[in-house]
């Protein structure tokens, strides 16, 4: 038996007014579903699918002319729209297949259900081949009714590594790991990372992306910043970017271009600072924390506001303050208002932050810092003097002494001149009086003379005074406290400053291991503009310090002195000074102040502590603050790349490891007459200055030096 031919529907041009819509058209839900796009598709192109129709039948079943659309309701809706907006005659023949048998339902539901979506992997070569016949990336935007991005974006995903295409064909990629491909350009440096990944557990996004830029720069790097992308591009560097991420500008791949173009930069701007006649001036990408510490900062006088910059700070300022004092009537209103607020805090703060005016005779011995800031902007740091290139100090010239001037004779210029002994007067050389010239021998002169007291009763003198000033002071806390805040601001902001007679100094250690990126830490920024905050309050010569301190109110006394003191903590583990009991004390100060290391801002990275330690410790750190399973999803990786995902997963999570923890809980405590790892009261705490220990405040009843119990102990508390 022969197997029956299959007969196609007849194809018929019908008027567009003798269409109607059929209700049998199964897809009732319109939402998404675009007229408008279709019907300027149709437009440019015409109708490129016909219709399924079936002929409307009259009570005796003969055609009644007219025809209902049960498949294409899409189109007909388009074509009617065109026809409304007289852009196509209501008579226009449309492309008709006739049909008569089974139900007009189940042709609609056959045309959906049947209907194969387009691969996006072929949608993407499909607008390559666009972009190769000459079409520009807008004009195919406008084609199809995507945003010029998204064009883009198919470009891009087109233009990966032929290999990777057929994996991403043949489902072995998804379109997640095909995007984060786009990065890179580099066709062989893709083929490399996948074959990398494929022998891993994990092929995440983030780790094709991280692999693919590995080397190159971010934008957001304050190298890029300072030079600028543009420059870079302009001097040949190439910039990697993700279309389908925020990148933050990119990546930078050519670090040694870079550097090259942010040494040029740096060199001309310093070539222009040196012609401003400084003795010095050092230039550097960043310098070390505390790098300028042991220098004299010159104290410049700020350019004064000319006529108009004073104007216009007192305009914006007004402004300023209308706009705080007025209510927006809206959400918009507010939001403008909040926009125009910053703009004017920015206006302000550049006209209140005045560059200095210096002495000419102190730049010719000063110096100056030219680096780049965390934030890509130059930074210049003038006035710094080296101790070395200090003016010599002018000797006080010392009556009886070669250079000092001549005493005018008894009884008027031109008398004789009688010798002039000198005496010691608190140790210091003083002019004695000049004895009037009397009648006698040369030897009853001399016998009636004033001579220096013996040095070594003017020592047992000082020292009844210096006991007696002693207990004096001790008697009165707020002159006490004066004086200890005068001696430690002579030491931390006057290098010429010795004027005290308190043994009293705060030494400021200077880190010689510094950990990355130690001087952009919350921290340090906090401490450096504190120190230029009271560098400015505190007058220029140390001899003027004592009536300041005296004119500062108690506030402002306590938070200068909690300023000085914090300079001299040293909690530095170092390993050819074993310290135990300054340690135990950080971590006891560490808990009074209620120090949390993550609070602050620290957190575990590559450079900083991951890159640094076994795969154990990473692992332990990751199972602490994520739990075990997280741990076993980089168990398996190499130490690199373990060391990069644990940043990215202890991220936000606050872990700390032990060396920012401080004191554990079961520790005792150090105070009340003991040392942490000691059972006894410090000897002779009790018999201090004759008195109990009750007679002593608390903070000096538990001081022990470190060689009390020996090395032993001293091991036991480490």
């Amino acid at each position: 038996m022969a197997t029956p031919k299959i007969v196609l529907s007849p194809s018929r041009d019908i008027p567009f007014n003798k269409l109607v819509l059929s209700q049998a058209n199964v897809r009732k839900v319109k939402a998404g579903v675009s007229i408008e796009e279709l019907a300027e598709d149709i437009a440019r192109r015409t109708l490129l699918h016909g219709l399924a129709v079936r002929p409307v039948l009259d009570a005796e079943g003969a055609e009644t002319g007219v025809f209902e659309v049960p498949v294409g309701g899409r189109r007909f809706r388009a074509l009617e729209l065109l026809v409304r907006q007289k852009r196509m005659s209501k008579t226009q023949p449309v492309p008709c297949v006739v049909r008569d048998a089974g139900l007009a339902e189940e042709d609609s539901l056959a045309e959906n259900l049947q209907r194969a979506p387009l691969h996006p992997l072929d949608q993407f070569r499909a607008f390559q081949t666009l972009r190769a016949a000459g079409l520009g990336e807008e004009e195919i935007a406008a084609r199809f009714f995507v945003t010029p991005g998204v064009v883009k974006q198919r470009l891009k995903l087109a233009a990966v590594a032929p290999a990777l295409l057929d994996a991403y064909a043949e489902d072995r990629m998804t379109l997640e790991q095909l995007m984060a491909f786009t990065v890179s350009g580099d066709h062989a440096r893709q083929e490399q990372v996948w074959e990398a990944l494929s022998r891993a557990y994990s092929r995440e996004p983030y780790q094709i992306r991280r692999l693919l830029t590995e080397g190159a720069v971010r934008a957001s790097d304050k190298r890029a910043l300072f030079v600028g992308v543009e420059a870079y591009e302009a001097a040949g560097g190439a910039v990697m970017r993700d279309l389908f991420q925020h990148d933050d500008g990119g990546w930078l791949q050519d670090p040694a271009l870079l550097d090259r173009l942010v040494a040029e930069k740096l060199e001309a701007e310093a070539a222009i600072i040196r012609a401003e006649g400084w003795k010095w001036v050092e230039v550097a990408l960043g310098f070390p924390y505390g790098h300028s510490r042991s220098l004299r900062r010159l104290a410049g006088e700020p350019v004064p506001l000319t006529e108009a910059e004073q104007a216009t700070y007192d305009a914006l300022h007004a402004e300023y303050e209308q706009l705080e004092n007025t209510d927006p009537a809206d959400l918009e209103a507010l939001e403008a208002s909040a926009e125009r607020l910053n703009a004017i805090d920015v206006a302000l703060r550049e006209l209140e932050e005045r560059p200095l005016v210096f002495e000419t005779a102190e730049v010719a011995r000063a110096g100056v810092f030219v680096s780049v800031d965390a934030e890509g902007r130059l930074q210049v740091d003038c006035g710094y003097v080296r101790p070395e290139d200090e003016a010599p100090v002018e000797p006080v010239p010392v009556a009886g002494s070669d250079d000092a001037p001549a005493a005018e004779p008894a009884g008027g210029v031109g008398g004789p001149v009688a010798a002039q002994p000198a005496t010691i007067s608190g140790g210091s050389r003083v002019s004695a009086p000049a004895p009037t010239p009397a009648t006698g021998s040369q030897g009853a002169d001399e016998e009636d003379a004033i001579r220096p007291l013996p040095d070594r009763l003017q020592t047992e003198l000082s020292v009844h005074r210096t006991l007696a000033l002693r207990d004096a002071l001790a008697r009165e806390p707020d002159t006490a406290f004066l004086a200890a805040l005068h001696a430690l601001c002579l030491r931390l902001f006057y290098h010429r400053g010795s004027g005290t007679c308190l043994d009293l100094e705060v030494k400021s250690a200077t880190f010689s291991v510094q950990p990355p990126d130690l001087a952009t830490s919350a921290a340090a920024k906090a401490i450096d503009a504190r120190q230029r905050l009271w560098a400015e309050q505190l007058p220029r010569e140390p001899d003027e310090l004592w009536a300041a301190l005296l004119g500062f109110d108690g506030d402002s006394r306590a938070a200068l002195f909690a300023h000085c003191v914090s300079l001299g903590v040293n909690a530095v583990h170092e390993s050819w000074n074993r310290a135990p009991q300054r340690a135990a004390h950080a971590d006891v100060l560490a808990e009074a102040v209620g120090l949390d290391m993550a609070a602050v801002g620290w957190t575990a990275t590559v450079d900083g502590y991951l890159g640094r330690v076994p795969k154990v410790r990473i692992l332990e750190a990751v199972r602490e603050a994520r739990g075990a399973e997280a741990a076993r999803l980089i168990d398996h990786l190499r130490k690199g790349d373990m060391a990069k995902e644990a940043e990215r997963l202890l991220a936000g999570s606050g872990w700390l490891p032990e060396p920012l923890r401080g004191r554990p809980e079961e520790a005792p405590t150090v105070g009340d007459g003991e040392v942490a790892g000691h059972g006894d009261a410090v000897d002779g705490a009790d018999t201090v200055g004759g008195a109990g220990t009750d007679a002593l405040p608390a903070f000096l009843t538990g001081v022990g030096g470190p060689e009390d119990e020996g090395e032993e102990a001293s091991a036991e508390a480490a």
